[in-house]
């Protein structure tokens, strides 16, 4: 595999000497996938850990290392790892069969907490991910409104779809990426989040606009946070025009709080996507809402109403695994206070990050709400600090800007016991303890002390890394 990185840093150093049952992994990875990789997010260099076994907040490595995962499953494992209800439900059913090819009362259940969770769920699809359920509900809207156009926000996420495949980190002007059809790009209308006067003004000029999507709490799962009120006007606004509102809860599902983003904003949309936390750490994806925009792909209303049903396959839609290990995890949030543990967990490592960077008199921040976190790194060099930091005053530009020091520090937290994203952040779950905080607290500052000691941090000024 190429590396890029600094043959004379003491941090990648230490990360290599530390893992070289993952560096053999990694090499072997790269005669099989494009850069050895079968997700974008995992990409780090030198290479990243390969992982063995995970069992609550915490993972191992293929070379015996032990680590505070804020990763969490890529956010869909709220509970932790290998919660014993969930196992045991997966369990259960592997003996019972994989696949059936056939209807089964696991996605009666399943269905039916997701209709008793979400304010918007009169009907309820499954599908295997958030990429297709964001596919259905674009189609969806489309069909219903007889209009072409969806509109889109700047930095939001919404899969790697053909019609989501630009504006989330580049091509901020609409234009396609490689492999995306041009006129593709041409039914998607970029808008700026937190503006509901230029999205007014979209609106109003153009009457092909079928659906308005959006991440619940903002771009990235908050990192560039929404302003309540701006949710509660687009509500407004689609609704006066017969457009459907989509909110993209496929990270905020059952995160934020049990009963969804939508809930607690006091927003109901007319149709929401669904996946990660939904089918409790194994593939699965919903779109669910209204039922008479779900009925388009109902087969006795298509014949009763006369119109074209809208086809929908997918060989493991509501697959019994996980619909067994969705259902297990849905009901626990139901009943539990796991919302409410992930969320406090995360206003104490935020806490406890913030403190860090003070003592450290670094421009930096820790921030978001709920159970996700961001660690913005100041690649522009604001003039902020963590006590006084405002997400929101800050484009999704600055927000999205990748620091120099990124990679270093993710490195340098692994080196003592912690995963995070590359962004960098993570998702708390309801399973971390005072003792996860604590050692992640303790490993942030460590990881700043690695940089200092490499020359990469100056008076509180980060120096590119090359």
């Amino acid at each position: 595999m190429p590396d890029t990185t600094l043959t004379n840093s003491p941090i990648v150093a230490a990360y290599r000497e530390r893992t070289p049952g993952s560096a053999a992994l990694a090499e072997e990875a790269g005669s099989l996938f494009p850069s050895g990789l079968t997700h974008d997010s995992r990409r780090i260099l030198p290479y990243g850990i390969y992982v063995e076994r995970a069992e609550g907040p915490r993972k191992w490595d293929v070379d015996g290392n032990e680590y505070v995962d804020y990763y969490g499953g890529h956010g869909a494992l709220l509970l932790g790892h290998g919660r014993a209800e969930v196992v045991a439900a997966v369990q259960a059913q592997m003996g019972n069969g994989t696949h059936y090819g056939a209807c089964h009362a696991l996605e009666v259940r399943w269905g039916a907490v997701v209709k008793e969770l979400v304010p918007s769920a009169q009907t309820v699809r499954f599908t295997s991910s958030g990429t297709e359920a964001n596919l259905m509900a674009l189609r969806l809207a489309r069909a219903y409104t007889g209009r072409r156009k969806i509109v889109r926000f700047f930095g939001h996420f919404h899969g790697w779809s053909d019609h989501m495949a630009f504006g989330v980190d580049d091509h901020y002007d609409g234009t396609a990426t490689p492999g995306v059809l041009a006129s593709i790009a041409d039914s998607i209308v970029m808008a700026p989040p937190n503006d509901i006067d230029a999205v007014a003004q979209i609106l109003e000029g153009d009457d092909d606009i079928a659906g308005v999507i959006l991440e619940a709490t903002g771009a990235g799962g908050g990192m560039v946070p929404l302003d309540p009120e701006f949710l509660r006007a687009l509500r407004e606004l689609t609704a006066a025009r017969d457009i459907v509102l989509i909110f993209d809860e496929v990270v905020t599902g059952f995160r934020v709080a049990k009963n969804c983003a939508q809930s607690h904003f006091g927003v109901t949309p007319d149709l929401t996507s669904l996946a990660k936390i939904l089918a409790g750490g194994l593939p699965g994806g919903a779109v669910c809402g209204r039922s008479d925009i779900l009925e388009l792909l109902d087969f006795d209303a298509a014949e009763a109403k006369a119109f074209e049903k809208i086809g929908h396959q997918g060989t493991y839609n509501a697959n019994p695994l996980s619909a067994a290990a969705g259902a297990a995890a849905l009901e626990i949030v139901r009943d539990s206070d796991a919302c409410e543990r992930a969320n406090a967990a995360a206003d104490t490592l935020r806490e406890k990050l913030n403190a860090v960077i003070a003592d450290e008199g670094l421009p930096w921040a820790c921030h978001n709400n709920f159970s996700n976190f961001f660690i913005f790194l100041n690649p522009t060099g604001l003039d902020v600090g963590p006590h006084d930091f405002a997400p929101a005053a800050h484009s999704y530009q600055t927000h999205k800007t990748k620091s120099p020091l990124a990679t270093r520090l993710r490195l340098a937290l692994l080196v003592h016991g912690v995963d995070m994203s590359g962004k960098i952040g993570g998702s708390v779950s309801a399973s971390h303890t005072q003792a996860e905080l604590a050692h992640t607290a303790d490993a942030f500052r460590a990881a700043i002390a690695m940089l200092r000691e490499e020359g990469l941090l100056s008076d509180g000024e980060a120096r590119s890394v090359a």
